[in-house]
């Protein structure tokens, strides 16, 4: 097995994320690598927002204010937690799905390939040495945050990706056997 399908096998997220984030030339980089997503019709139904140092402190701020529109009886740890999970990485990267009508891609193709850039974005910050976890939450499927992050109305959040450096060594994922998941027809 060559290093590259090895890598591919052994990728894992990692909820514990420190400094640093990558960097801007990495960054530049790693969403080279997103833009390789697959994309009938090259319609590009993506885009990516960045949030790094005191915006996430904001960000968490749409976050809380988004839970209690969506609950007015949130307690006060269920608040701090909202405020607070942006600064669970240095960085965070929201990928946004950007629908349009088209005769032979239709929305689920789109929202599909904004996943496979999410992905991407994730296999790529750990090819430079960094680490991730994919998160959405109910925040990711709020008008409201979406609204504040200066998404249209043709706009989807598919991810909130975090990104930084693997705090701790990787976890032990189980090893899976292809068999069951893959058949013939």
């Amino acid at each position: 097995m060559n290093d590259l399908m090895q890598f591919l096998q052994q990728r894992n997220s990692s909820p514990r994320l420190v400094d640093p984030a990558p960097t801007a030339a990495e960054l530049e980089e790693i969403f080279r690598a997103a833009l390789r997503a697959p994309d009938h019709a090259w319609l590009r139904p993506w885009r990516f927002i960045t949030i790094a140092g005191d915006r996430r402190r904001d960000f968490g701020l749409v976050l809380e204010r988004g839970l209690c529109q969506r609950n007015p009886q949130a307690n006060e740890a269920a608040l701090q937690k909202a405020r607070n999970s942006p600064l669970r990485a240095p960085l965070l990267v929201v990928v946004v799905a950007r629908l349009s009508d088209h005769p032979k891609v239709p929305a689920i193709e789109q929202r599909l390939s904004a996943g496979c850039a999410a992905q991407a974005i994730l296999l790529a910050a750990e090819a430079c040495g960094y680490a991730g976890i994919w998160r959405t939450g109910d925040g990711a499927f709020d008008r409201n945050v979406m609204t504040d992050l200066g998404l249209g109305a043709n706009e989807e959040i598919i991810a909130f990706l975090y990104l930084g450096t693997r705090d701790g060594s990787s976890k032990a994922l189980p090893s899976l056997n292809t068999a069951d998941f893959v058949s013939s027809w």
